[in-house]
């Protein structure tokens, strides 16, 4: 089974990128972040003529994730739970049947959390907190779950190409990774780097300062698995090429296989 993840970053400008990209890779889910659209605006019957069942959580202008999947959907969750006066569309959990038992799927976008000295900051640290406390219930129930999003946030000097310019931005300084490696303690494993070792391997170029041609770039998009998901991860690749498409998104797709199929 074929599992994405892509930042899209406007499902109106990218919509052409994305059918050309489904049509030609195929993937059993796409997790879809930054749709930017309220769920009845999304262009869901040209996606479901692809063979997709399409689920959103959607919002005005701002934010919106998307599940797309070949797997019929046998349940849906929206919005990350612990806090009842957030209204962003961040989080949206499908819950589908493999031959290895249930598989639930996360499509997330992770607060940016910029300029931190806003209230956007504290926004994004506690966001993170209540993921961590959403992992560990999901965690007793010890089946296959996969985070796949834009995490906003770069893991290591590896996945930046200029440490020093970044350190101190909201995607890297010590709160977020502090709380990014409590994450990720709880037994969950981040795919792409369980498959690849090679540093400076990115999966977002800004539009701007020729940020794409000279590889100035960050890895922020990722996969992480609970262990029963992990025990059937076999790859995990970023699909650079999408970024040299016309009208790209500045994020390219993250695309890991498990070792499961629709039951």
């Amino acid at each position: 089974m074929r599992i994405a993840t892509w930042n899209i970053n406007g499902i109106k400008a990218r919509h052409p990128n994305l059918l050309r990209w489904l049509e030609e890779e195929k993937p059993d889910i796409a997790c879809l972040q930054e749709i930017k659209s309220v769920d009845e605006a999304f262009p869901r019957a040209d996606i479901e003529a692809l063979g997709y069942n399409v689920e959103t959580h959607g919002q005005k202008s701002f934010n919106g994730v998307a599940l797309l999947s070949r797997l019929p959907f046998e349940e849906v969750n929206r919005g990350l739970p612990g806090d009842d006066e957030d209204e962003q569309a961040r989080f949206i959990e499908g819950i589908f049947s493999t031959d290895k038992g249930p598989l639930r799927v996360v499509s997330l976008y992770l607060p940016n959390g910029n300029p931190v000295e806003t209230e956007k900051y504290p926004y994004k640290l506690n966001w993170m907190r209540r993921l961590i406390a959403w992992s560990k219930d999901r965690l007793t129930l010890e089946e296959a779950f996969v985070l796949s999003g834009d995490y906003n946030v770069i893991p290591t000097a590896d996945d930046v190409h200029d440490h020093d310019a970044w350190w101190g931005d909201a995607l890297y300084r010590t709160e977020t990774l502090e709380l990014f490696r409590e994450l990720k303690a709880l037994g969950l494993t981040e795919a792409f780097r369980a498959c690849n070792g090679t540093p400076h391997q990115y999966s977002f170029w800004d539009y701007q300062a020729g940020a794409w041609p000279r590889n100035h770039g960050i890895r922020i998009d990722h996969h992480l698995l609970s262990p029963e998901a992990a025990d059937m991860l076999k790859a995990c690749e970023i699909q650079k090429d999408t970024r040299d498409w016309e009208k790209p998104s500045d994020h390219v797709p993250v695309m890991m296989t498990l070792s499961c199929s629709q039951s």
